[in-house]
């Protein structure tokens, strides 16, 4: 009995020093938004004397911050709408359905996991040159809908498997074909692991900075890791004014993830316990 508490108080401990360690960095980026430029370089980890707002005040008056808010949000979204929708309709497929060549169309998506997409940046420049989608924001959507797909069809795949086929069955017997028993039977069910998907590639996708950079010159086409470089200066850097900037860009993430934690937390161990 002795030894499982101390095990728990050993756990706890390391749960608490691992919630430090992750909201340290939030308290100290939150902190500096308050502060002055003098105080951020005078005592960089400390607190603000007082609530300084100019720093918001600069982001959201003086640059077109909310435009790279709405272009984030307009890119972030279309980009796992057509994420999910693709990958549920190959997950389906794949294993749902036995057909020649299934297991060497589910081992080509897995390849897409492990060739990184920035090896190929060279080439699509080229491509969306001659397509004319250079400085356009469906460069970005197509770039992260393709990035995302190997991934969200591997996660659902193993979710669709996992699935009774007797559910599909049933459905047919009583009247469904397979796209509605898609629609009304399996997509319910898979409620876990679409948020599995929509969580791990949000981050990513909201927080890109390399492909923004590489296909948008357009100041209105920007997205808000993009936008947030204008803040620093070759000479001189506005501190209090960037960590503004980034302490307004976590709200949409922070926000996106509680709403779908439940179901993140029950994507994650679905499967761990047999009944």
């Amino acid at each position: 009995m002795l030894r499982r508490r101390i095990l728990q108080i050993v756990l706890y401990a390391f749960l608490l020093w691992q919630l430090a360690v992750v909201i340290y960095p939030l308290f100290i980026m939150v902190a500096t938004s308050f502060k002055t430029n003098f105080e951020v370089l005078s005592n960089p980890f400390g607190w603000p004397q007082k609530l300084n707002l100019e720093g918001y005040r600069t982001v959201w008056e003086l640059n077109n911050f909310a435009l790279y808010y709405r272009n984030s949000i307009l890119v972030t979204v279309v980009s796992l709408g057509l994420i999910l929708a693709l990958s549920i309709l190959a997950a389906y497929g794949l294993a749902r359905f036995q057909f020649p060549g299934n297991r060497a169309l589910y081992f080509y998506f897995l390849a897409g996991m492990m060739i990184p997409i920035r090896l190929g940046v060279l080439n699509l420049f080229r491509l969306f040159l001659k397509l004319d989608l250079f400085d356009n924001l469906l460069a970005l959507i197509l770039t992260y809908t393709a990035m995302g797909i190997p991934f969200s069809v591997f996660i659902l795949t193993g979710f669709f498997a996992e699935l009774p086929r007797e559910l599909g069955e049933a459905a047919e017997i009583d009247g469904c074909n397979s796209w509605r028993a898609l629609l009304h039977v399996y997509l319910p069910l898979m409620r876990p692991a679409l948020a599995t998907a929509a969580i791990y590639h949000f981050i990513p996708i909201w927080n890109d900075f390399y492909f923004p950079l590489v296909f948008i010159k357009s100041d209105h086409l920007k997205t808000i890791p993009l936008g947030t470089a204008i803040f620093y200066g070759q000479f001189q850097t506005d501190w209090p004014t960037v960590f503004a900037a980034l302490t307004t860009a976590i709200i949409p993430a922070l926000a996106f993830y509680l709403l779908m934690a439940g179901q993140f937390i029950k994507g994650l161990t679905a499967g761990a316990v047999k009944g």
